[in-house]
């Protein structure tokens, strides 16, 4: 019994700790923003543009960045495996294009690799910037992330907000606020408390001499948290700019939905056993602290995914004192799971205020159901392939 107990307790100290690291990052996100001024050296840039059959909104994003272009910097859109005509709306915006055909490597590591690479062949600039297709750049976003890694000398990442269509259903305001907190929200707080950040994706700036220290060519689903992984371990993780935004929409429909967030959630788990622990044998060998706030940040599950095992060891500490074993593992689950209510609370009021109801909360229960089904795939029959989320108006499947 005193063994069992003992185990027990330590699985269920295990769980509290990715929620002690989430309360952490959402307190220290409460505070209002306070705007800082940009660095003063702009460096020179490329801006790359990975897309898989972005015809419908290319133009936008193309005259979307062009303005934040100074004299002598590129922006680079890299039409990969395309079936429409992306690379002639791309062109007629007013964008360079590179075509890439190869249906064996898809993902959107792999045209990175590539857009780098033709880039390299007329001379790199001093950054690199990515952003996603489907994405728009608040006015000086562009000059600020460019600006802070060159002053950094490292990655950095912009605020990446997921906007939710017009009449928005309690289950995608629910998802819009979760995202948030997870986009915006903890890599603010972790900033302020002195912790890298994750790479989301799209804004983001590197500087280009990096990028031969980790490898692009990747079809993996998180390819770009893995980017920031990459980065950290070779000695250069990524920083948070919140000053800087960059917006996309969040799908409409419910297939695309599932689709992205089980693309999102199969990737960050299958990435948390292999680097967890790389980063913390490098935070303990160079003395750098920030390698392991990363690495306790990865281990922080999306929130109702964190819910869900928190619900879990909370009943396997139930079961084992109605068994007649000892109190402290449901205690200590119990509490564990009371802060993450906590924690998500004032999340909430900070970053769901005016927009997320008390009504919306009826959703929960689907939504949990939908986050089952995926962790329930990535036991069972884990996704491995890179597939396009559905975008806006490409869809039929009500939210």
């Amino acid at each position: 019994m005193p063994l069992v107990d003992l185990l027990l307790c330590a699985l269920a100290l295990a769980g509290a700790v990715p929620v002690l690291v989430l309360a952490a990052q959402v307190v220290a996100s409460l505070p209002a923003l306070r705007l800082s001024p940009p660095s003063p050296r702009r460096p020179s840039l490329a801006v790359l543009v990975p897309a898989h059959d972005e015809a419908a909104q290319i133009a936008d994003t193309v005259a979307s960045l062009r303005p934040g272009l100074a004299p002598g910097d590129r922006l680079l859109v890299v039409a990969d495996n395309c079936r429409d005509a992306t690379a002639a709306a791309a062109r007629e915006a007013g964008a360079e294009v590179v075509e890439r055909h190869d249906p064996e490597r898809r993902g959107k590591g792999y045209a990175l690799d590539f857009g780098t690479r033709h880039l390299a062949r007329t001379g790199l600039p001093e950054t690199l910037v990515v952003v996603d297709a489907d994405c728009t750049l608040a006015p000086d976003a562009l000059d600020r992330i460019a600006r802070l890694s060159a002053a950094l000398d490292g990655p950095v990442q912009a605020a990446y907000r997921l906007a939710p269509p017009p009449q928005a259903s309690s289950s995608l305001r629910l998802a819009t606020v979760a995202t948030t907190v997870k986009q915006i929200g903890r890599p603010l707080g972790g900033s302020r408390l002195g912790w890298p950040c994750g790479i989301s994706g799209t804004g983001f700036a590197v500087p280009t001499r990096l990028l031969a220290t980790v490898g692009l060519a990747s079809g993996h689903l998180a390819e770009d948290l893995k980017l920031g992984l990459d980065l950290a371990l070779a000695g250069h993780p990524p920083r948070f700019c919140p000053e800087a935004e960059v917006t996309s929409a969040l799908p409409a429909g419910a297939a695309a939905r599932r689709a992205q967030q089980t693309r999102w959630e199969h990737g960050h788990l299958s990435l948390i056993l292999p680097y967890a622990g790389a980063l913390l044998r490098a935070a303990l060998h160079r003395g750098d602290a920030r390698l392991a706030a990363m690495a306790l940040d990865l281990c922080v599950l999306p929130l109702v995914t964190l819910a869900l095992a928190q619900a879990g060891l909370a009943g396997l500490g139930l079961a084992w004192w109605a068994a007649g074993g000892g109190a402290g593992p449901l205690l200590i689950s119990a509490a564990s799971l009371a802060g993450l209510v906590l924690a998500f609370g004032l999340a909430a009021r900070r970053w769901g205020g005016g927009f997320l109801r008390w009504q919306d909360l009826a959703a929960l229960p689907r939504l949990v159901a939908g986050k089952a089904g995926i962790l329930r795939r990535f036991a069972l029959q884990r996704q491995t392939e890179w597939v396009r989320t559905e975008r806006v108006g490409e869809g039929k499947s009500p939210g």
